[in-house]
């Protein structure tokens, strides 16, 4: 942290301050509170309407939390946040920190009923939304206030905040915390709250995350997701400027990185897969020399794309391996990645992970799967509902499978339930899927298990070609067989134009069958 400039061991004042400031504000708000006070000239985010300094942001989130405060807002309030990446949101985050109100990260994907259910399941009592979303706000009880993020009205925070004193507020007697929506791929989506105390917490990142303080971090990921968020947080924590869009747009990524000499960029491998497609010619066009970092997490990252990412930005891949609930379990350097592509390497400092066999037994041979379990200082205590995920020696069950090779560096198998057995044999689809993106032409594969009568299940895999007059079912299934074991070729083979994913980029499994 001392070599990040996160703490400053020459200046102890400005390390208590920190400390207190994250205390009192929690992470977002602390973080942004001790910038602002390092460098009032200091940019602390650019967004689609343009620059804005940490003491900029200081001052219009002390006018929206006063705003917000003289209506009702503050603590045992829950102001659930619905809304692009933008300054809204981002000074929305600052004033429910600012007040002590709980606050709720929505997803921007979705639907009438999840939100319905998990506003209700919450308690909402406060939605900041931004206007293309409007219609989703509707189903939303009437006695639940409403001000928009992003738009133009009397009810939107520009306006509250145009129109309120910015001087300092008071702090509340407790940090307020957060919470995170899990991706909801089987139902409605399940509240992990967090609360970070500390800014030691930083350490798991900047352990095997090279980030320094006062630089720029380009955050395509969105800042609801475990991925984008966290990289806001401690890039703000560093000093450092966050570029946010809108909307994802991959030349515009490129741009970013060049405009602000980025250091960093925060992506879910669909998006660095986007940025790639562009071609060798697009991307020659933009001087991306000054990044460091190509920071990915949130879905499985295949050999291909991340080979194909090195080859692109050189030995810059960071590959994390997380969830909702564990947070950070482990992260895989460029030397990693060169040495054993698509491992996730090791835990950082303060994390372990253990896998344990079905019988709960540790699995230590390199090579032999097992289920992982985390333990990281910033693990959940539990859903909002009151339930958890499994736990064994006080370890908490990310819900996957995996392995270690002879070095104690991880590799990530797959889903514990998305496990196929085809004629008694266990198939991890990740495996395969890895494979048939190897073959020349294939942009993207997903792989599940369907009925069948002679061995039970059998493979099914489901296809994204650039040209389909080039590639055909009969030709995957030769590649396939050239490299893994018979039974793990795909019998049937689907070819469709993209594969069906959430608004963080994951695949949704179980909208498969449905196309084909």
């Amino acid at each position: 942290m001392r070599k990040a400039g996160l703490v400053p061991l020459a200046r102890p004042d400005h390390v208590l301050k920190s400390a207190l400031a994250v205390r009192r504000y929690g992470p977002i708000a602390g973080a942004a509170r001790v910038a602002a006070t390092r460098d009032r000239a200091a940019v602390g985010l650019v967004d689609d309407l343009g620059p804005l300094t940490f003491h900029q942001l200081d001052l219009r989130s002390n006018a929206l939390a006063r705003a917000l405060g003289e209506r009702g807002v503050g603590a045992g309030s829950v102001v659930a946040l619905l809304a692009r990446d933008h300054r809204g949101a981002v000074e929305t985050m600052l004033a429910a920190g600012k007040l002590g109100a709980r606050l709720l990260l929505m997803n921007t994907g979705f639907a009438r009923p999840q939100l319905v259910d998990v506003a209700e399941r919450e308690g909402v009592t406060v939605f900041i939304h931004d206007e293309e979303f409007a219609d989703l706000a509707d189903a939303l009880p009437e006695d639940i206030p409403r001000y928009l993020a992003w738009g133009c009205a009397a009810n939107s925070l520009e306006s509250l905040i145009a129109a309120t004193d910015d001087a300092p507020v008071r702090a509340p007697a407790e940090p307020g915390g957060m919470v995170l929506l899990t991706s909801g791929t089987t139902g409605t989506p399940k509240g992990a709250p967090r609360q970070v105390r500390s800014p030691l917490a930083a350490a798991q990142f900047l352990d095997r995350v090279p980030l320094r303080a006062r630089e720029c971090t380009v955050l395509g990921a969105p800042l609801f997701h475990a991925t984008g968020l966290s990289q806001f947080i401690l890039s703000f924590a560093l000093g450092s400027a966050v570029v946010l869009r809108r909307r994802f747009d991959p030349e515009t990524v490129l741009a970013d990185i060049a405009a602000n000499r980025a250091s960093a960029v925060v992506l879910v491998p669909t998006m660095l897969q986007r940025i790639l497609d562009l071609g060798p010619d697009v991307l020659a066009a933009y001087d991306t020399s000054s990044l460091r970092i190509v920071f990915v997490s949130g879905s499985a990252l295949s050999p291909e794309l991340g080979n194909r990412a090195t080859k692109a930005f050189g030995e810059v891949i960071h590959n994390l391996y997380g969830s909702t609930e564990v947070a950070v379990a482990a992260v895989a350097t460029p030397e990693d990645w060169k040495a054993a592509p698509g491992t996730v390497g090791k835990p950082p400092v303060g994390c372990r992970v253990v896998l344990y066999d079905a019988g709960g037994r540790p699995v230590t041979e390199p090579g032999a799967t097992g289920r992982v379990f985390v333990g990281s200082g910033l693990s959940f205590a539990g859903y909002t509902d009151g339930r958890t995920k499994d736990m064994i020696d006080g370890l908490l069950s990310s819900g996957d499978i995996g392995h270690f090779d002879a070095e104690g560096r991880l590799f990530i198998d797959g889903r514990d339930d998305d496990m196929i057995v085809s004629g008694g044999e266990n198939v991890f689809p990740g495996e395969v899927e890895n494979v048939l993106v190897e073959y020349p032409g294939v942009v993207e594969a997903a792989v599940v298990g369907v009925p069948d009568e002679r061995f039970g299940q059998r493979l099914k895999a489901y296809v994204v070609v650039g040209d389909p007059s080039r590639v055909t079912a009969d030709d995957l299934r030769e590649h396939v067989k050239g490299t893994l074991a018979r039974f793990k070729v795909p019998r049937d083979v689907v070819f469709l134009d993209e594969l069906p994913r959430n608004a963080t980029g994951k695949l949704l499994r179980g909208r498969l069958s449905a196309l084909g």
